[in-house]
């Protein structure tokens, strides 16, 4: 079978039903997925799987099931990539509902407190806003991905106990309020006045919205949740650049493939780039070290030829400047 073939059907057993051929194996690369709402991360890479024709497909940095937009998914070689756009910043659009509590902290969770938001101003708000931007430091909430004593903090929620996370420092550098509603949330018999803030934020991996949402509402002396969520960038991948599953799926079936964004489109998109002379691409293939770079922190080494050889890290080696490859992606041939 040549590459780029779609794979004969396969049987089940004797007397088993016909599995559709799996479709031709997609380009090492990333995908920017504009995630649906109901959908875990987990669900989009196995959707992701099933379009790209391989199970080598991950994603950087988990969305809530009730939260929309980007989620990048790496394919191929590409995971290997996604370490270092997990640690990238993120920007959100998102609704706080201030006057009431969950034990969640989102829309999702039980109520545990409503004590409303009558006497909350805009201008309270606005003041309270600016008082969690910048370096902070933030409880994450209770249910997340967090480790406790080697078992995720969610799961031991979910068992009935009781966890307390530690604060640990994290960066908003942007909170902008672009809207207040008011509003009234539950039953005619007990109607509680709520403030709906509609907000726009970026802020630094391991940052947890829903808590930003709680700590508001304590900050004006009531309780707050995140009503809706939707994020509209990963580091260098914005909604501009993402489809959605169904856009991929009609891509897929037009064009035979999957369609992903190239080794060295995806790096320069998250890493500053360096442009290597031949030589230099060669030595980096057989994992050599070649001349600094003279910047801080990784940067992606793309070759002559276009391609992305190698991420970067400038180190000292018996005292003399070099780089050294910390990835290789395109091996010497």
């Amino acid at each position: 079978m040549r590459p780029g073939e779609p794979r004969p059907a396969e049987h089940d057993g004797p007397g088993g039903r016909t599995r559709p051929p799996r479709r031709p194996t997609a380009p090492d690369g990333f995908l920017v997925v504009d995630k649906p709402a109901g959908w875990t991360s987990h669900d989009v890479v196995g959707r992701c799987r099933r379009l790209a024709g391989t199970r080598k497909v991950g994603h950087a940095g988990t969305l809530d099931p009730t939260a929309t937009g980007v989620l990048v998914v790496g394919v191929g070689r590409a995971t290997r990539l996604l370490t270092y756009v997990v640690g990238a910043d993120k920007a959100y659009d998102a609704t706080v509902r201030l006057g009431v509590g969950t034990t969640t902290d989102d829309a999702e969770g039980e109520v545990t407190a409503a004590p409303g938001a009558r006497d909350v101003t805009e201008e309270r708000v606005r003041a309270a806003v600016a008082d969690l931007t910048g370096d902070i430091m933030q409880v994450p909430t209770a249910v997340s991905a967090v480790k406790v004593d080697g078992r995720r903090a969610y799961a031991r929620v979910r068992a009935g106990e009781e966890v307390e996370l530690a604060a640990r420092p994290v960066t908003v550098s942007a909170f902008d309020v672009l809207g207040v509603r008011p509003a009234r949330t539950g039953d005619a018999a007990g109607e509680v006045p709520v403030l709906d803030v509609d907000v726009r934020v970026v802020v630094s991996s391991g940052t947890y919205v829903r808590a930003l949402a709680r700590d508001l509402g304590a900050a004006l002396g009531t309780a707050g949740h995140l009503t809706a969520l939707r994020r509209t960038r990963v580091g260098g991948y914005a909604l501009d650049d993402a489809r959605t599953l169904e856009e991929m799926q009609e891509q897929a079936d037009a064009d035979g493939v999957l369609a992903t964004v190239p080794l060295a489109a995806a790096a320069r998109a998250t890493f500053p780039v360096r442009e290597l002379a031949a030589d230099e691409a060669r030595a980096l293939g057989f994992g050599q070290w070649v001349a600094p770079s003279g910047r801080d922190g990784t940067v992606a080494a793309i070759g002559p030829d276009g391609e992305l050889v190698a991420l970067l890290e400038d180190t000292r080696r018996k005292g003399e400047p070099l780089a050294r490859p910390v990835l290789v992606l395109a091996p010497a041939g």
